[in-house]
């Protein structure tokens, strides 16, 4: 599965890796003004962890964390969504038995929006169509529930429990989301290792366990790293009701005004209506999200 990599993180790579070194628990100031950050002790991903002992695997998660923590204005627009989108994706993933780290993948995929990739990867939890459609979802030009967070979700955990059935563990399943299964087979079977810290593989793949890695550290400690923002300007959840439609609706602008929004506001919480028309086949029911009343401008 090949899906997108955020690029303000590689340009950043550049400018910020020569300019702040971490070395090993808070914030330092140097004589020459530069503020260092010592990483964690000790990390884990799933319970499963980190072995920060061998050198290439800290000196991996120290550039991950170091770019994210200057990442600013990315870094602090993430945590104001997942005031939003946490709530969400949680209980879907324990109902499922995945591990509540993995809401931190789609911070990396996504930032948390419905973002497109160049090679056509949607959504916060960035599916191609193919392999969206394998598993079940419903992928065309009226209807994308690629976009649709709750189904993504559940469709991500999917393909977690078949990759950790595959590879036991928690943090190839991890990998394997932007190396593919197949991938890293093919890494393990050349090299004659199983542990993802011990396998070379390519630069995205090499860097997408320590960008979720570095995500959960700052995310979970926000003062330390200077991301404490209050909670009045964190994106707040907005209630809706459900509709049950069962009927093509011709005009959805119309719709929404007869359901007392507009159509910008049905699109913001139904981003997987993808036309201007929704055409529903015989038998087939979508359940449409509105925002309750005093929440929908």
């Amino acid at each position: 599965m090949k899906l997108i990599k955020r690029a303000a993180v590689v340009a950043a790579v550049v400018v910020v890796s020569g300019v702040f070194i971490y070395a090993a628990s808070s914030a330092k100031t140097s004589d020459k003004g530069y503020e260092f950050t010592r990483i964690p002790v000790t990390i884990d991903f799933a319970g499963e962890k980190t072995p920060l002992s061998i050198s290439d695997v800290r000196e991996r998660f120290d550039r991950e964390l170091t770019v994210n923590i200057n990442l600013h204005a990315t870094t602090e627009l993430v945590i104001k969504r997942a005031n939003r989108v946490f709530p969400v994706i949680e209980p879907i993933l324990k109902k499922n038995g995945v591990p509540d780290d993995f809401k931190y993948l789609a911070v990396i995929e996504s930032g948390l929006i419905n973002v497109t990739s160049p090679s056509g990867a949607k959504g916060v939890w960035q599916f191609m169509p193919e392999t969206a459609k394998q598993f079940g979802m419903e992928v065309n030009d009226i209807v994308d529930e690629r976009y649709h967070l709750e189904k993504s979700t559940e469709l991500a955990c999917q393909y977690l429990l078949k990759a950790k059935a595959k590879f036991g563990n928690w943090t190839m399943a991890a990998a394997s989301y932007n190396g593919g299964m197949n991938g890293m087979d093919r890494f393990m079977e050349a090299q004659k290792v199983s542990d993802y810290y011990d396998l070379l593989v390519n630069e995205e793949t090499s860097r997408y366990v320590f960008r979720i890695l570095a995500l959960k550290e700052i995310m979970q400690n926000q003062q330390k790293y200077g991301y404490a923002l209050p909670a009045e300007i964190l994106y707040p959840q907005i209630p809706t009701k459900k509709i049950e439609v069962t009927a093509n609706i011709d005009d959805l602008a119309t719709f929404a005004i007869e359901q007392g929004i507009n159509y910008k506001i049905l699109k913001i919480h139904n981003p997987w209506l993808r036309d201007k028309k929704l055409v529903i086949q015989p038998g087939k029911v979508y359940t449409i999200e509105i925002p309750l009343e005093g929440y929908t401008k």
